[in-house]
């Protein structure tokens, strides 16, 4: 679904993505991993259309997107969850729900599009005109989601997002995760925290100062503890 090839991208004056390649196929959840400055987040900026790209190619569903701004590839089904959310102040979570709605390629009924989001997530349902922005981390972080998924695109890029969130909704979020992944979503997952990552993903790609070090089955890398601590301990 997913194929990179040769792609490099910088900050300024440093080469943070460095000749990355790598795929994600259809229906799979791969997780990026390594320690902060490792170059995660900007590759997924990088993907996405970001940030600025001096090399290599990006294709997505057999289409190369590289030379396309950032909401071309999302009206291809190509959505991005930043690590900083990005819930809208002043705003309800049905209307930043309905944000992602009018950004996307899908115009369904918004009352159904909407009504199928709060099935998924029964935490937004109940608070559907409370304010986004007063709610807490961890249920901003669950709209930010939902908003990306309201225009049901074919794979989403998700940074960090148990970041800074209680472990209870951590748990909650990840089996979310797996619940996407068999209705067909393919993830591209950022996260620091290894071991829930480990277990939903495919596999597992470890980044190191903007190079792939290693790559290979979740499972086998959630047992090497030695790789573990050599490319992600904080």
């Amino acid at each position: 679904m997913l194929e990179v090839q040769g792609l490099d991208a910088w900050y300024g004056r440093s080469h943070v993505v460095q000749g990355l390649g790598f795929e994600v196929r259809a229906g799979e959840i791969v997780t990026l991993m390594g320690r902060n400055g490792a170059g995660k987040t900007s590759t997924l900026k990088a993907i996405m259309g970001l940030m600025a790209r001096r090399g290599g190619s990006v294709r997505f569903e057999g289409q190369e997107i590289a030379a396309l701004p950032a909401h071309r590839r999302f009206h291809l089904g190509l959505a991005y969850v930043p690590e900083e959310r990005r819930i809208v102040p002043g705003l309800t979570v049905r209307e930043n729900l309905r944000l992602g709605l009018i950004a996307g390629r899908e115009r369904r009924a918004e009352a159904e599009r909407i009504d199928e989001i709060a099935a998924t997530f029964p935490r937004l349902a109940e608070r559907m005109d409370q304010e986004g922005s007063s709610m807490s981390g961890g249920e901003q972080q669950m709209l930010a989601i939902a908003r990306a998924l309201m225009a049901r695109p074919r794979m989403i890029l998700l940074d960090e997002p148990s970041e800074g969130i209680m472990p209870l909704l951590v748990h909650e979020m990840f089996s979310l995760f797996a619940r996407l992944r068999q209705a067909g979503t393919t993830i591209l997952l950022v996260e620091q925290n290894v071991e829930q990552a480990l277990q939903i993903a495919d596999r597992a790609l470890i980044l190191d100062q903007g190079r792939i070090v290693h790559q290979g089955d979740a499972a086998a890398l959630r047992a090497d503890r030695a790789i573990q601590e050599r490319y992600c301990a904080v």
